[in-house]
């Protein structure tokens, strides 16, 4: 807090999670966040890059955090946690609102409806301005391509050797992986559809305040599809709501930028990459683990795979001649 200009200011936990989160109330009546980021997840040159960003975004027009750095114009500073461990210190602007799952807990369909309109037009946005944005020298951030997604050690762990798969359940995951990684070999990563994404706008990370919608936590943000965006937004709802959802994020979406219905296609897929995505993250995370959730996720991560294998080859074949 010294280290920020904050010596005095008054600290509350916030969240214990991957990262480690505080609120402090400055002398001066401003709050902000401090935020100790997980060991070992992303470099000083990372998170430098995440502050870049989240710069450029807010320059662009969104609400997203805002920087603050230390008296020597650092962004992050390294400081000892319990055992030993060193960890990276970084400070923003606090952000009143309340996080948008919860606003919409007992809200009914139209209400939901009209936020994911909102998030499309915000998905939209962010798209837009990384797809024109020139990254800095030095800019660096992970990447969900192929091999970030799928490759041998991918972002976020191995996901098919899960404990939880049984040797059919691991076939059938394989089997999947291989065949969208084939689609996505054959997509490739043009700029129409793939740039710096948040890769983890789920409505945890959304803050509403009235009218005023802000996005939070650019700790996953990296390069990616933009498929890979609406899928983070559609996974976790009932399925029996994925068109109605879907077709609302849509609308949103296209309001402020375009997606061919050929780029939209592939949202399905992208469900299930994420929910195959997940399934190596949780195992990388025990403090995550509660009784029952992770055998949820696996099961319903399997039920994806086999709803999938069929568009997956009408995926191939659109692919290929597109």
């Amino acid at each position: 807090m010294a280290a920020f200009g904050l010596a005095g200011g008054a600290l509350s936990l916030v969240a214990v999670s991957e990262n480690v989160t505080f609120r402090v109330d400055g002398v001066e009546g401003d709050a902000y966040v401090l935020r100790l980021h997980r060991p070992g997840y992303h470099t000083l040159a990372e998170l430098d890059s995440e502050r870049t960003w989240t710069a450029a975004l807010a320059g662009a027009g969104m609400d997203v955090p805002v920087g603050v750095t230390t008296n020597g114009g650092r962004n992050y500073v390294e400081v000892a946690a319990a055992d030993g461990e060193r960890r990276y210190a970084g400070v923003t602007r606090w952000i009143d609102g309340t996080p948008l799952g919860r606003v919409l807990s007992e809200a009914d369909a139209d209400e939901h409806l009209r936020h994911f309109d909102a998030i499309g037009t915000i998905a939209a946005t962010v798209h837009n301005q990384s797809s024109g944005w020139a990254a800095p020298d030095g800019f660096t951030r992970h990447a969900l391509d192929v091999a970030g997604l799928f490759g041998d050690t991918p972002f976020w762990g191995r996901f098919w050797d899960s404990p939880l798969l049984s040797r059919t359940e691991r076939r059938l995951v394989v089997r999947t992986r291989d065949a969208i990684g084939a689609v996505l070999d054959r997509y490739g990563t043009g700029a129409r559809t793939y740039s710096l994404i948040h890769s983890d706008l789920h409505f945890g990370n959304v803050l509403v305040d009235g009218d005023r919608l802000a996005v939070i936590d650019f700790d996953d943000c990296g390069f990616g599809w933009h498929q890979y965006e609406l899928a983070v937004v559609l996974a976790g709802h009932p399925p029996e709501r994925f068109d109605v959802n879907f077709a609302s994020l849509l609308r949103g979406y296209r309001r402020v930028r375009a997606f061919p219905d050929e780029d939209a296609e592939l949202v399905p897929m992208f469900v299930v990459v994420r929910a195959l995505a997940w399934l190596g993250w949780i195992e990388q995370r025990p403090e995550h683990q509660r009784p029952g959730r992770v055998e949820a996720h696996k099961d319903r991560a399997c039920a994806l795979c086999e709803s999938l294998a069929i568009p997956v080859r009408n995926a191939t074949r659109m692919a290929s001649t597109s």
